[in-house]
């Protein structure tokens, strides 16, 4: 299988701080590949550098078969990546099909039909302001956004932040289902672990900068209560102890 993401002992971070350290991924044609983590964890710098927003200070990235060059993201988009990013990157004052249209290439294969066939609810709020839309809405147009722009691979960077659980629910098996229809890859950074593995087909689950475990959907799928436990466990305690006002 060709890998389209592929990253060799990458250190990365902000500066000479190293945030992430040795990381060794892949993401391969066609694949939806989650990457697991607390907040903290260096999940969306690691995504940032791929793109080339950040640059590498050790290490190396390669995208669709070329080394991303630090701070080029433009170069890297120009091959085929899209990112979504943590606060979905949308033009609020605009549109839903402004928005659409803008992200629009002259060449892309995918039009407003095809992204409406996956995103049927989004037919009614083409004049809708971007800012008037509901959290899972706004994701549909980041997600839309992203597919109209008939990339060859999607990097999601917390797809469900603020979203109720029932909208994840419904948002990630239409991921799964442009990875397998389109044949699109996709590297997708998540918390929740059990909704993420139940559409992948492979993870790594990050840790304090460090890939501390990896394997099939399937593989981690049976070891999900000791992932949650071990590894997120203690971002959930500190957004309990937020959420009661002790820290």
């Amino acid at each position: 299988m060709t890998a389209v993401i592929k990253t060799i002992g990458l250190d990365c971070g902000y500066g000479k701080l190293a945030v992430v350290r040795d990381l060794n991924i892949s993401v391969n044609e066609g694949e939806v590949v989650c990457f697991l983590g607390a907040n903290g964890a260096g999940k969306s710098t690691s995504l940032l550098t791929i793109a080339g927003a950040l640059p590498t200070i050790a290490g190396y990235v390669e995208v669709l078969g070329k080394e991303v060059k630090s701070a080029r993201p433009h170069e890297v988009a120009r091959r085929g990546l899209a990112i979504v990013p943590e606060g979905r990157g949308l033009f609020y004052k605009l549109t839903v099909a402004e928005n659409l249209r803008l992200r629009r290439h002259r060449t892309s294969a995918v039009d407003l039909g095809d992204v409406l066939a996956y995103f049927p609810a989004l037919e009614k709020l083409l004049n809708r302001r971007a800012a008037l839309l509901s959290g899972g809405e706004q994701q549909m147009v980041a997600l839309a956004g992203a597919l109209i722009a008939d990339p060859k691979v999607i990097m999601l960077d917390e797809m469900s932040l603020g979203l109720a659980p029932i909208i994840v629910e419904q948002l990630l098996p239409v991921v799964r289902r442009i990875a397998d229809e389109r044949g699109m890859s996709v590297l997708l950074v998540e918390q929740h672990v059990r909704a993420a593995l139940r559409v992948a087909d492979r993870g790594y689950v990050l840790a304090h900068g460090r890939v501390v475990t990896e394997g099939t959907a399937a593989q981690l799928r049976r070891d999900a209560e000791i992932l949650e436990a071990s590894y997120l466990g203690e971002q959930k305690a500190t957004d309990e102890a937020e959420a009661k006002g002790l820290i």
